[in-house]
């Protein structure tokens, strides 16, 4: 299975002058674990993970004033869509990080996490199957 079969194609993208609250609420609004940070300043992107914000806030930051690019990654690894998901997972493994932005053409085309990778890897149970399997 490829990395385009288990990647989100719902990016969302934020600029580096977003509060770390405002990347939270919208975060936790479209239910990802991470964010894009698309700076045309510095000509790239980045990426801004619940783990930055929750490390900032346990620091004792004030995520109303902490802006995003003080704790957005920069030095991202990029996946392609016709990775395998080893290779993805194999770089998340490599680099300790649970997201990577895929890149198509030197474009954001979507991101893929720990859980779509695992979400493909163990198949679906139903309710009823998973229940029975925990007798």
């Amino acid at each position: 299975m490829l990395v385009r079969d288990a990647m989100s194609t719902v990016i969302l993208t934020i600029g580096p002058a977003h509060t770390l609250r405002q990347a939270a609420r919208l975060m936790s609004a479209r239910k990802v674990g991470a964010a894009v940070v698309l700076d045309p300043d510095a000509g790239g992107l980045g990426i801004l993970t619940e783990r930055d914000v929750l490390n900032a806030v346990g620091a004792g930051l004030d995520p109303d004033r902490e802006k995003a690019q003080g704790h957005t990654t920069t030095d991202v690894v990029f996946a392609a869509p016709g990775w395998t998901l080893e290779e993805a997972a194999a770089a998340m493994a490599h680099g300790g990080f649970r997201h990577l932005i895929v890149l198509d053409r030197h474009e954001a085309v979507g991101v893929v996490s720990v859980r779509d990778i695992l979400r493909c890897w163990v198949p679906q149970r139903t309710s009823a199957g998973a229940l029975a399997a925990r007798r």
